[in-house]
Order: C-alpha cells, then structure tokens, then sequence
C-alpha cells in the first residue's frame, strides 16, 4: 500500500495546492501551470512518465527523460523556467524545487551511489540529442574574464535557456540540495582515474561557474508577469491564479485529482 501512495504524494508535492500559494514561489510558478493548458498537459505527461514503474526498483528513464525535453521545448518559456528557477528563501521551497521534474527517475540512479561523471559525458558525446545541448549550454553560459563582473552583459536568459536545455539528456542536471541553488549531474569525480581533470573541468561547468550561478540567482528580477499578479499581496482574493482560463477552458483542483487514482496504480502495472 505504501508502494500505491508514493506516487500520490509526489504528486501533491509537484502540483501543489490552493492553500500553499502564498508560502513560495514554487507554489505559485506550479500553480500557474495547472492554469495554461499547454504548459498543464505536457507537465501532467512527464509527471505520468517519471512516476510510473518499469520493473520492481525502476523507472523507464528514457520515456521520462523524452517528455522533459518535450516540456522545455514546447511549454511556455515564463512558466517552464519559473518552475525550474523559481527563487526560494527557505528548505520547504527549494525541496519543492527540486522535485521539480521528479529526480528519482530522471535525475539520479540507478545505483545508489553517483557515477563518475565521465559516464554521462561520455554517452552525452555520442548523443545526437545531449552534444549539441551540451555545446550551448558551455558557450551560453561561458564566463568573460574581459567583463566588469566576469560575465557578459544580458547573458543570463540565453545561459538559463540552455541550462534548461539539458535537462531530459545524459547530463540532466539538478539541485544538490533544499538549502542553496547549488546545481550539478547526478556524478562526481572520486573514480575517474587519468582522467580526473577532464572530469572536474566537466562538473566545474556546473558547480564553478559564476555566470550560471549569477544567471540563477537573478532570476527574482525576472519573474514573469503572470506569476506577480500571484505574489501581490494587494490583489483581488477572488482572482487566483488556478481560475485564470486557457484555450481549454478553466482548470481546477478537480482536474488534479482526477489523476491520483491512475498514478497511485503504477506501481501494480
């Protein structure tokens, strides 16, 4: 039974609730999902993806991974980055953060313990999918030491973008914890034996790089206009977000939890 709930409860914790909004943003970049039907569906397909059960202890991490990429792609740009960079100031909002695209599956594992980080640079080097992703996302989010601040000026958005990019590939990266915005692969260096310093230059991508942690940090500036609306504490209390109709008309609660009962049987299929 415990099995059958988790999905459930994963689910609750991705979603969100009317009752959370005002706790932080991640609630809100969340909510304001659920009120765009696209950005509403093609989050509900990876959710339904990521959480389902391929054999005892797995996941079909390729199916999952294609429809985080196709969540990027295609969802709206101001709603997927608020959920992937939603600015948080306590743990409960940076863990909500970085269950973002569900980790269990897309991000870490199979093994208990993280690979070396050649292993997915290697398979993202021969991935016609990750290469290209992995290019922009070096030359998006490439310091300049001949800059003031050792960034180039207006880098940001294009270095989120191709952070963003990267998700859903060999690479995915994601939070390392609920208490900083520090990112990272699900990998580390402790095995990589002569090639140690190709495997610290590829996390030092990650982990050592002002221009994404700046980009990252200052993402609050940029908080999209259909998510301020949520956070003024002068607004209408009758105009919340989850009423905001779509092209498919209004989404509600009710629409979430009609989902519960299919994923809580994942497990059993």
């Amino acid at each position: 039974m415990a099995g059958c709930l988790a999905p459930v409860l994963l689910l609750l914790l991705l979603l969100g609730s009317s009752s959370s909004a005002a706790r932080n943003r991640c609630v809100d970049a969340a909510e304001a999902c659920t009120a765009n039907a696209r950005c509403h569906r093609l989050r509900t397909e990876y959710v339904a993806q990521c959480l389902r059960r391929a054999a005892p202890g797995g996941c079909p991490r390729a199916r999952c991974r294609r429809a985080l990429r196709r969540f990027f792609a295609r969802g709206p740009p101001a709603l997927t980055h608020a959920l992937l960079f939603c600015p948080c100031g306590g743990p409960a909002c940076a863990e909500r953060r970085r269950q973002t695209f569900v980790p269990a599956c897309a991000f870490s594992g199979p093994g208990p313990a993280p690979p070396s980080c050649l292993v997915p640079l290697d398979a993202c080097e021969h991935s016609s999918v990750c290469r290209p992703r992995l290019l922009a996302f070096q030359a998006s989010c490439a310091p300049a030491p001949s800059a003031p601040d050792g960034c180039l000026r207006d880098q940001a958005p294009g270095c989120l973008r191709a952070y963003a990019g990267l998700v859903g590939t060999a690479v995915t990266p994601n939070y390392l914890d609920n208490v900083s915005a520090r990112v990272a692969p699900w990998c580390d260096c402790g095995a990589s034996g002569n090639r140690r310093e190709e495997c610290e230059t590829f996390r030092g991508l990650f982990t050592r790089n002002r221009c994404l942690d700046g980009a990252i940090q200052t993402f609050d500036g940029g908080w999209p206009p259909i998510l301020q609306d949520q956070l003024d504490p002068h607004r209408d209390p009758e105009h919340n977000v989850l009423q905001v109709s779509s092209s498919d008309g209004p989404l509600g609660w009710s629409s979430l939890l009609s989902m519960l009962p299919v994923l809580a049987l994942q497990p059993l299929l």
